[in-house]
């Protein structure tokens, strides 16, 4: 069963995630919170599955809400899916930074919410949707000159390949596809990979990728 903890501001979405997600036979919702303060604190009382997460919440915005969550190492098993109305959303890319693991907007289909309440758990990034890559686009616009992080002399040559194509938005699948690899072992280059740049989860690497100059605005998978 997949525990999952709802987090915005306006009572209505709450309710209509509730019931979408209680019907499904392997989801349980285990709790509301209408501000950030109310999040973190029901989050360290259920440690929750997954956490879909208003960024923009009076007490203490989802921002500051996911950075706490990630931070308590009771909750290092959950996961963080920010809800964004997209070009609203200045600090996307900061929820990242602090450990979530990728984006829905608002007004999703009810189908691709299922799903990525699914991907998520499983331990993967909700990175797929246009909207992600719309949003590591415009960070790396944004983002001061590239600069190698000291970290990456960790890795080897195919590692950084790897690590381009994470950057890029593709999947384990996708990636053995481009390198002529087995699923598997691209599955192994990439926790690899996590371990030695010390990141929680794959949408970091995404932001690593960008600031590092791996990927840059425009390219595409």
């Amino acid at each position: 069963m997949i525990r999952i903890l709802l987090a915005d501001d306006q009572t209505l979405i709450r309710a209509g995630f509730r019931a979408l997600l209680d019907a499904q036979p392997d989801m349980q919702v285990v709790g509301e919170a209408g501000t950030g303060r109310d999040a973190v604190g029901l989050a360290v009382r259920e440690a929750p599955d997954v956490v879909l997460m208003d960024i923009r919440m009076p007490d203490g915005d989802g921002l500051d809400a996911t950075r706490r969550i990630t931070a308590e190492p009771r909750l290092a098993g959950t996961r963080i899916i920010i809800l964004t109305t997209f070009e609203l959303d200045e600090y996307i890319a900061e929820a990242v930074r602090a450990g979530a693991a990728g984006f829905l907007l608002k007004d999703t289909e009810p189908a691709e919410l299922i799903r990525a309440v699914r991907v998520v758990h499983d331990g993967d990034a909700l990175l797929s949707p246009s909207v992600t890559r719309r949003i590591m686009a415009q960070l790396a616009v944004h983002s001061r000159t590239a600069v190698e992080p000291p970290a990456l002399d960790q890795i080897t040559g195919r590692e950084r390949e790897v690590l381009a194509l994470v950057g890029e938005g593709l999947n384990n699948a996708e990636i053995a596809g481009r390198l002529f690899i087995t699923p598997l072992t691209a599955k192994t280059h990439v926790s690899r990979i996590m371990s030695k740049l010390m990141v929680r989860d794959r949408a970091q690497l995404v932001v690593l990728a960008y600031e590092s100059g791996l990927v840059r605005p425009g390219w595409s998978s």
